[in-house]
């Protein structure tokens, strides 16, 4: 309200604006020309004040806007249009730009497009195998109707309590923005949205038909639909986040899956705050409980997925800065934690 009274003043001519009463003086008083300065300089500084806080609110608000999403390809945070919030329609609705690549990026079938190739007509990328097959709608649509619950057979939990662990772990980022890289069908980021414990939620994934199925269930749930939540494609090796803007990023059985994991791992760290925590589950290659005779069949080849040991990825967390390491093992299944400095 303080905002609309501001501004009217502010766009109401000179003559217009409401001074305090002074007696009438006659044309000929000694008096009238120091009172006519006296006033023009209050209004003067009325009307710079109301300026002043116009601007500001202004640079508040473009500030709101631009602090989330920024351009995969300079890192400039975008310029937004549109409606400002995290959910679903207001970011539908929205259009962003980079002020410095003048690249704009729209929403397309409910997710945002923060990809480097966005928008480009000619040039198609084609990615490795394993990151190609989720993009396929068939293992989209079964990612989460069988596909995720045969992982019980390599010692996955089961989503619950799988959250359960995750939300332990991201005790210290509660109340803080997480991403949820490589998010698939959303499983995960449905959970942490409806905890109500974060001020957002952001799916992430570079297939489309996996966002596709993540905006379908959420559309079934009612609970969902007006929570701080956004659907975004981007590429988890270029994430399209400033640096230090991040509290939290979730990675679910996806390490295994990176064409190159310490790439990503580096972009999870440059998007984290100081104290951002990074949680993640993935399939072991083997563990110390792995026979001697059984680990060379293991070892990992140019084809298929990039399984791990536990010392690989501990040694890749801090090679790119990451601190105060810690896992949990049960079988091939892993979950991780550590924390930026």
């Amino acid at each position: 309200m303080a905002m609309s009274v501001t501004t009217n003043a502010f766009l109401r001519p000179l003559h217009q604006l409401q001074f305090p009463k002074y007696p009438r003086l006659s044309s000929k008083s000694h008096l009238r020309p120091r009172l006519l300065r006296s006033l023009n300089q209050r209004a003067i500084r009325a009307i710079s004040e109301v300026a002043t806080d116009s601007e500001l609110y202004m640079q508040q608000d473009q500030a709101i806007e631009a602090n989330i999403f920024s351009c995969p390809i300079c890192y400039e945070p975008l310029i937004r249009k549109g409606p400002s919030g995290l959910n679903l329609s207001a970011i539908y609705r929205s259009g962003f730009m980079c002020k410095r690549c003048k690249k704009s990026y729209s929403s397309k079938d409910r997710y945002l497009d923060l990809t480097v190739t966005a928008g480009l007509r000619d040039y198609t990328e084609i990615q490795p195998a394993r990151t190609e097959l989720f993009r396929s709608p068939l293992v989209s649509f079964l990612y989460e109707r069988g596909w995720r619950q045969n992982f019980r057979q390599s010692g996955f939990p089961g989503p619950d309590e799988e959250f359960k662990m995750a939300q332990e772990y991201f005790e210290s980022a509660k109340g803080g923005l997480l991403v949820d890289v490589s998010c698939g069908s959303g499983l995960f980021s449905r959970k942490f949205a409806k905890s109500g414990i974060y001020s957002g939620v952001i799916a992430l994934d570079f297939s489309e038909n996996m966002l596709r199925q993540c905006y379908d269930f959420i559309k079934k749930d009612d609970t969902l639909s007006k929570t701080n939540i956004a659907l975004v494609r981007a590429d988890v090796s270029r994430l399209p986040f400033s640096s230090g803007s991040v509290d939290a990023v979730h990675a679910g059985a996806a390490l295994h899956c990176w064409p190159s994991p310490s790439n990503a791992v580096a972009e999870i760290t440059r998007i984290l705050k100081s104290g951002g925590i990074f949680v993640g589950s993935t399939f072991l290659r083997y563990s110390s409980l792995t026979p001697w005779f059984v680990r060379p069949f293991r070892e990992r080849t140019p084809q298929g997925y990039g399984y791990l040991t536990e010392e690989e990825i501990k040694d890749l967390c801090t090679s790119c800065g990451l601190t105060n390491y810690s896992s949990k093992i049960q079988q091939a299944f892993i979950m991780f934690k550590a924390q930026k400095p």
